[in-house]
């Protein structure tokens, strides 16, 4: 329920966020809108509204951020089943018994690539990863 009326405020904040965005006035005009010099005194002109709009731009960013940290603790402490990352396994599923690192050879080559034949790996950064070693250095 609190999740719940906690979402719709935020909505309704990022709504207001966008609308007071959006009645800023454009400082770079770039596109020929609004930052230009058009007509003096309309509704929105003056010094004194760009700082009132400036403020309340903050105000409902501030509580935007506030209420996107409190809907994602809601979430989490809500969730009360087993962590789907670090497991290895399925939500539901036990996680798999960890076997030892042992090195692999790696596979041949297959007819269609470009590796000359009796050629083994040079012992490159992914060799030394995944804990192989070559055996002898190519001949050429």
């Amino acid at each position: 329920m609190l999740a719940t009326v906690l979402l719709v405020v935020h909505l309704m904040i990022a709504a207001g966020l966008v609308g007071v965005v959006l009645l800023q006035r454009s400082e770079g005009g770039a596109l020929g809108m609004g930052g230009g010099g058009g007509g003096g005194g309309g509704f929105l002109s003056g010094r004194g509204t760009a700082n009132l709009l400036t403020r309340i731009t903050a105000g409902l960013a501030g509580s935007f951020f506030v209420t996107s940290l409190l809907l994602s603790i809601l979430a989490q402490s809500s969730n009360t089943s087993a962590p789907l990352v670090g497991t290895g396994a399925a939500p539901g599923r036990s996680a798999p018994a960890e076997t030892p690192a042992t090195p692999t050879t790696p596979a041949p080559p297959a007819s269609g690539d470009n590796i000359p034949a009796g050629s083994q790996p040079r012992g490159g950064l992914l060799d030394k990863l995944q804990g192989t070693t070559p055996s002898a250095p190519p001949s050429r």
